[in-house]
Order: C-alpha cells, then structure tokens, then sequence
C-alpha cells in the first residue's frame, strides 16, 4: 500500500499551531500565496498559518527564545507540509510547461534539475511534520537579517556554505545553523532556511491533512 493511502496519516493529533507556542513569530506562509516558484496556491494550503509537530513547535521556541536575546525574531515560510502538497510540486514538475516563475526561482537551472539536484523531493520532510523553513528578523530594523539569497531560490547560492556570499551574509546563516542545531535540528546541504528536527517523532509518516487551524480543532 502507498504510504499516503493509510488513514493515520489523516492524524492530526501530534500537530499544533506553532504561533500558539513561540510569542512574536513571524509568518509568511509563502504556499498559501501566488509567490512561489510555481506561481499559484499550492493544494492543501487552507491557511497562511504554520503547523508542525508539538516536538517541533517546543524546540522552536526555545530556538526564538534564544534568539530574541540577541535581537531577533524568527520568520517562518513553510512547516508542516500536507503529501498532496509535495504531489503538486511533482506534477508541476513532470507535466505543466508553466515556467513563469523561473526568473525569480530558479534562473540557472531547467525544471527537470530540480528533482535531479535535489532541490524539489517526490517525498518531503516538510510532510512528517518537524521541518521547518525559516530565517531572522533584525527587531531593530524589523527587517530580514541579509543570508545573500533569497528563500527558495534553487542554486547553489542557496547552499549554507556557498562561498559566493560576503562574510556578514555567512555569518548570518552561520548563526541561524548554529542556534538551530544547538536545540535538536539537523540542516539540509542545499537550503540555507531548512532545518529537520533530529529526533523526530514521525520519521516514517508522511501526513496528508490540510494547513487548517479549523482542521486541528475539529480533530481535538
């Protein structure tokens, strides 16, 4: 049987709103909007709201707890993501010739690399529920902290180590890596924003229920 096909992956009950447990965190749930690299909603998203795991949601915010001290606020763009989601990204990629979005996401490569370089999965983390894309605000400025690209953009200027950066950007992302690992997450070798919680509580499951708040109470 598919994995997407059993019905515990419908189970909502592990998930949370992840602004209910970090104060002040910032959220740009960037598939919920037309600003993506595919242009459009992506399906499943019923909320520009971010959920995750209670695991997850506990880790990031002692992450923004630590964080604030040092004058930053975290910013999230995705978290949980629903498998019919990452189906999406996989029929975009095979059979829709839609390439509108390629001068802002994806300018140096052809649709097909992106599944080839890894930078698109047929099977997400983001669907098990403790992976998170995130960067820093300045609460100074309230601005973005500068990671010398921007999220999403598939190349290697994304890479967290990409040598094309200036020192302060590598610094940035160093900081936001560093502070990351330190409470529990693991980060991915082409995403400077994506970070995996290690001991993940459903590393097997991908969940298939939609980005709803209602969702979760209906489920409670």
């Amino acid at each position: 049987m598919n994995s997407f096909e059993t019905k515990e992956n419908m189970d909502s009950s592990g998930f949370v709103v992840l602004g209910d447990f970090v104060p002040g965190i910032v959220q740009e749930i960037r598939y919920y909007s037309s600003y993506n690299f595919i242009g459009d909603r992506i399906d499943g998203y019923e909320e520009p709201v971010a959920l995750c795991t209670l695991e997850a949601a506990r880790a990031l915010k002692a992450v923004s707890a630590e964080m604030n001290v040092q004058g930053y606020r975290l910013k999230v763009f995705d978290a949980y993501r629903p498998a019919g989601a990452v189906r999406h990204f996989v029929l975009w990629g095979i059979e829709d010739t839609d390439v509108r979005m390629k001068p802002y996401f994806y300018p140096g490569l052809e649709k097909t690399e992106l599944f080839e370089k890894g930078y698109i999965a047929k099977m997400s983390s983001h669907s098990r529920g403790s992976t998170v894309d995130l960067t820093l605000i300045d609460m100074k400025t309230g601005k973005e902290v500068d990671m010398g690209g921007p999220f999403d953009f598939f190349g290697e200027l994304s890479h967290p180590d990409f040598e094309g950066v200036t020192k302060e950007q590598r610094a940035n992302r160093m900081m936001l890596q560093k502070v990351m690992v330190r409470n529990g997450f693991k980060p991915l070798d082409c995403e400077w924003w994506h970070f995996t919680l290690e001991d993940e509580p459903y590393p097997d499951t991908y969940f298939e229920f939609p980005v709803s708040t209602g969702y979760l109470k209906d489920k409670a």
